[in-house]
């Protein structure tokens, strides 16, 4: 019997500007929410997930949430930064020359900074791994129901995780899937993931939005 496994594909530290949690609380939630794996994915930086991966090897993804000159991109198992502000093509390329699993964050969501054009992400889908399906940010739900239409026409794997900028959100969303120790067991268990999660409350996400614009 195969062991399956809750992870969040996608979190924030206090390394985002717009985001309040520590590292030192970041196990502690995740083991009261049920949650064992976690990607840190803060925008455009790796030290946080470095260091949150150096002490929790086995809980902790390294990851980013990193902007192109199109959109964001996500990218688990990363091992170095890279610039942002390239093409997509640019930073797929230098990410997958890291080994890294690369997904598209919140694709439909045209109320970020990061949304994208349908005909380029049809463009970029031969480069790609994954598309993000579900985020628990978005909001409303239907960004993240174009994104699993738009998943399943492509017949490309999913991603999905709660976006959290505050410890109440860690776990809100993520996939169900078989366990995994790299990025080469990633990409095969996210075949045959099982999404789960739910939307943040407004007022948590404008709370993020805000202390974006403070810091």
């Amino acid at each position: 019997m195969t062991h399956k496994i809750n992870v969040d594909l996608h979190c924030h530290t206090v390394t985002s500007k717009d985001s309040t949690i520590k590292l030192d609380d970041l196990i502690t939630i995740c083991d009261r929410k049920g949650i064992a794996k976690i990607a840190i994915t803060d925008h455009n930086r790796i030290d946080g997930a470095l260091e949150a991966f150096s002490r929790w090897p086995g809980r902790v993804i390294p990851g980013i949430e990193i902007m192109t000159s199109q959109g964001e991109l996500l990218a688990y198992y990363i091992r170095e930064l890279i610039p942002t502000g390239l093409s997509p093509i640019e930073t797929i390329t230098a990410l997958k020359a890291q080994g890294a699993l690369v997904s598209v964050s919140h694709p439909f969501d045209r109320f970020r900074n990061g949304g994208w054009k349908t005909p380029l992400l049809v463009e970029l889908l031969p480069q790609l791994d994954a598309i993000e399906v579900f985020n628990a940010h978005c909001f409303s739900n239907r960004p993240n129901q174009r994104a699993v239409s738009f998943a399943n026409k492509h017949h490309m794997s999913a991603t999905a995780g709660s976006d959290a900028h505050s410890i109440f959100e860690i776990g809100l969303a993520g996939l169900t899937l078989e366990d995994f120790n790299d990025p080469q067991g990633l990409r095969q268990a996210i075949r045959n993931a099982k999404v789960f999660g739910r939307r943040s409350n407004l007022g948590t996400r404008i709370i993020s939005r805000l202390l974006r614009i403070m810091r």
